[in-house]
């Protein structure tokens, strides 16, 4: 039987067990790995967002080897739909070889817990109601060697003494609050992007809409004749009978941090049909919130043998709030570079080898995350994004071309001219 030492060590430490945790523990733990993932909460649990997913999200859902059927509880999208400017139009997601051509919602409540039985499922060791406090640091060379935790109760209180668990590797998948990345001294970059998300569910007969809704302008009465919100709007239907219905605030909007931002959900859906039924009789659960650290605000992805994961490396998209697919796929890669760096023979050579993770997330979204940020910056302005509604909303082309750029959805070879396009822009912007 194990000592209680052997089991607070493994090859691989993940702190975090959502959806960036879990797919590198199961990209690990199929490897031949083994992988200890630490987890504060317990599941099933709550999630801000995420419920809607892109083709980007889709692909790396198949890349785990999940059964993605409706009869498995995953319900289908066909695309994008735009309101703003006083139109509506329907774009569907664009067929191409590198991404399936449908999204997907489910609700984070239960995606998370899929997601780490199928890690379970592999091999991965997970241990729930884990607080991880810091990184244990070497004092002679330096590296990350281990974390420091205590097991809490299932309100989150402290419910036993610190420990500390090891592992040659170490991956920070614990999201927004980055306490370990905090830990050894990564602060946010306050020249990068970030955003507020509020969200609820409402009962409505719009629950099986099979467009993910995007609002580009959210009015504070009749369009046109009332105060233009800061900000952009969602509508997913989940299919249970619920809608998803949320709206993000960016940090190039005056109203960042000044707003209360329930309020402003609340305001917004009160201008809607009353048979959506997105008022507060059909509400279901509370309204929550959550940051979106955008546009890679946390750098370097790779500090003495620590890797960030997903949101806790800034990796939500700037264009659209996006994070469950970076998340993964961030997750993906740092699981291929940590197999690679644990074939090496020493600490030194296994850091170098690490260093390809940070490298490899430069090449996949840099420049795609500086225009990003450019993106951002513009729509912090109300009447240059009213001016784009109303003149790019009209124009096909210009709109097919707008779907693949907010959703990040190109054939790096043998695209179209689209795709030629946005790939341009991204290798002539400076990698962030």
């Amino acid at each position: 039987m194990p000592s209680p030492a052997a089991d607070r060590s493994a090859d691989v430490l993940v702190v975090g067990a959502g959806p960036a945790g879990a797919t590198a523990a199961r990209h690990l733990a199929a490897a031949g790995v083994d992988v200890l993932v630490l987890e504060k909460t317990s599941f099933p649990r709550e999630k801000v967002c995420g419920d809607g997913l892109t083709p980007r999200a889709v692909r790396e859902l198949l890349a785990l080897g999940l059964d993605l059927s409706p009869e498995a509880g995953w319900v289908r999208n066909k695309g994008l739909r735009i309101i703003g400017g006083g139109m509506r139009v329907e774009l569907p997601w664009p067929e191409l070889a590198s991404f399936p051509s449908y999204g997907l919602v489910r609700p984070r409540l239960d995606m998370d817990q899929l997601l780490v039985e199928h890690a379970r499922a592999a091999g991965a060791r997970v241990q729930e109601r884990t607080s991880v406090t810091g990184a244990v640091v070497d004092e002679a060379s330096g590296r990350v060697v281990g974390v420091r935790a205590h097991p809490v109760d299932e309100r989150g209180r402290r419910s036993g003494e610190d420990v500390e668990h090891r592992a040659p590797v170490v991956l920070a998948a614990d999201g927004v609050s980055a306490r370990l990345a905090l830990s050894v001294g990564l602060a946010r970059r306050e020249e990068r992007p970030m955003g507020v998300a509020v969200r609820t569910y409402y009962r409505s007969p719009r629950h099986d809409d099979d467009w993910m809704e995007s609002w580009l302008e959210l009015w504070d009465g009749e369009p046109g004749r009332s105060r233009l919100l800061p900000g952009y709007g969602w509508v997913f239907g989940v299919g249970d009978g619920t809608s998803n219905v949320g709206l993000g605030v960016l940090n190039s909007s005056s109203a960042y941090g000044k707003v209360d931002y329930r309020d402003l959900l609340r305001r917004w859906t009160a201008t809607m049909p009353g048979e959506w039924q997105f008022d507060e009789d059909h509400r279901e659960g509370p309204v929550r919130s959550a940051a979106l650290p955008m546009g890679f605000n946390r750098t370097p992805h790779h500090h003495a043998g620590m890797l960030l994961l997903g949101d806790s490396g800034g990796m939500v998209n700037p264009f659209n709030g996006e994070g469950i697919a970076y998340a993964m796929e961030s997750a993906r890669i740092a699981a291929d570079v940590a197999v690679q760096a644990l074939g090496r023979p020493d600490a030194a050579s296994r850091l170098r080898a690490l260093d390809a993770y940070p490298a490899a997330l430069r090449s996949a979204w840099g420049g795609y995350f500086t225009l990003g940020a450019v993106f951002v910056r513009l729509i912090g302005h109300p009447a240059v994004m009213e001016m784009a509604t109303r003149h790019g909303l009209p124009r096909p082309v210009v709109m097919r071309l707008v779907v693949k750029l907010l959703a990040n959805l190109t054939d790096a070879r043998g695209g179209d001219a689209l795709d030629r396009v946005v790939n341009g822009l991204q290798r002539l912007a400076p990698a962030a």
